[in-house]
């Protein structure tokens, strides 16, 4: 399928269908830690960057093998860009919670929910995880590299208007860089913001991947752990896969592999979990797709990763 991966083992959402809605990646951030890549097209302008119809096609093909979508946690939407400038995320949505009893959850940077179209868009999503890296320009700015188009008071505001809106869960995602946004004054900000914006839940991450500059560097658990204890909101540090039983092995398929390693780069063992792949086989395989030169490996952090080999 060329917009549906996976299921994967997500490292919040169980195991999750995705539903990729910009390829490739159309944003209006730039940021420096993103695991795709760069922004080919950096942009606020929505538009249907790729064709609806053929979105509710896959949509309704996988609904076809009622085997396949009972195991499901989530329908999760996400994109290589920013997912809500795709113009047709709304009837993407409604169509999924007519079709399946599946809950559906979108991804997004929440830049643009105060555009009220947007807001509108989302409302029948079941739980939206929106990011709030930082509320300083200073570190916006290093960190986001936004377009703009994109201004740091509207974003904060639009997700204040969205909580009050929003009947399902909202968990607001912090990614922390070292030395960019992760000072007192930054986290000083961010709980201010939080105090506004009310998520259900707190959620930390820091670079866990092979980022877009190398500079881009992760905190360490324990300081992870002192600034989870600044919010007063629920918070979850989620720097790594949740481990999930793997229920059984199915046959390898290169393809999918190859849909999962475009998107993110992946370790071995993220490969093997994410789509049942039985570990005793899956370096044999990545090893084999690197010496054809489908994939090549990256070095991040002492741990070797596969992704889709770039020019």
């Amino acid at each position: 399928m060329k917009y549906l991966f996976g299921p994967v083992n997500s490292r919040r959402l169980g195991l999750s269908q995705g539903i990729d809605l910009l390829t490739p990646k159309i944003c209006n951030f730039d940021c420096i830690y993103c695991e795709v890549g760069p922004t080919t097209k950096l942009t606020c302008e929505r538009q249907e960057y790729t064709p609806t119809v053929e979105i509710l096609a896959e949509i309704d093909a996988l609904l076809q093998n009622p085997e396949a979508v009972d195991r499901l946690d989530y329908f999760t939407i996400t994109s290589s860009g920013e997912p809500t400038l795709h113009s047709g995320i709304g009837q993407i949505i409604r169509h999924l919670k007519q079709k399946t009893a599946i809950p559906v959850a979108v991804l997004t940077n929440g830049s643009l929910l105060h555009v009220k179209v947007i807001r509108d868009d989302l409302m029948a999503a079941d739980l939206v995880i929106p990011s709030l890296d930082t509320v300083r320009p200073e570190s916006y700015r290093k960190l986001n590299r936004a377009a703009r188009c994109s201004d740091l008071p509207l974003i904060v505001k639009g997700l204040i208007h969205f909580r009050r809106q929003f009947k399902g869960q909202i968990w607001l995602e912090i990614l922390l860089v070292k030395n960019i946004n992760d000072s007192a004054e930054d986290i000083a900000a961010l709980q201010d913001a939080i105090l506004k914006i009310k998520p259900d839940r707190i959620q930390l991450n820091t670079v866990v991947r092979p980022p877009l500059e190398s500079y881009a560097k992760p905190l360490n658990r324990e300081e992870m752990e002192l600034i989870a204890k600044k919010f007063d909101r629920p918070v979850e540090i989620i720097v790594d896969f949740e481990k999930r039983k793997q229920e059984g092995y199915r046959p390898i398929i290169e393809s999918e592999i190859l849909q999962m390693l475009k998107r993110r780069p992946c370790t071995a063992d993220d490969v093997s979990e994410a789509l049942d792949l039985h570990p005793h086989n899956i370096l044999t395989l990545l090893n084999n797709l690197e010496n054809s030169g489908k994939i090549e490996i990256k070095i991040h952090n002492d741990r070797q990763y596969f992704q889709t080999k770039t020019d």
